[in-house]
């Protein structure tokens, strides 16, 4: 049976995707998969890493906010 990706094998493969996809089409495939691959190992090198130390909790409290102000409601003036 031998390697699966000898030289023959990359030819036809290549020589499909030009058909499928036509020479415009081909850079925009490869640099959408470059970026995907990119992404990929940098969100697996994300995920091993340890994550960074927690700041003083009293440091990164904010105060809490205001109380709402109370609605004012209009008034109705009728002129009669």
């Amino acid at each position: 049976m031998g390697d699966l990706l000898q030289p023959w094998h990359l030819i036809v493969l290549a020589v499909v995707a030009f058909l499928l996809f036509g020479a415009k089409r081909l850079p925009e495939l490869g640099k959408g998969l470059g970026e995907g691959l990119k992404g990929f190992k940098e969100g697996i090198r994300g995920i091993s890493d340890p994550p960074p130390p927690a700041q003083n909790v009293q440091q990164a409290a904010a105060p809490p906010p205001p109380p709402p102000a109370a609605p004012v409601e209009p008034q109705i003036v009728r002129k009669d």
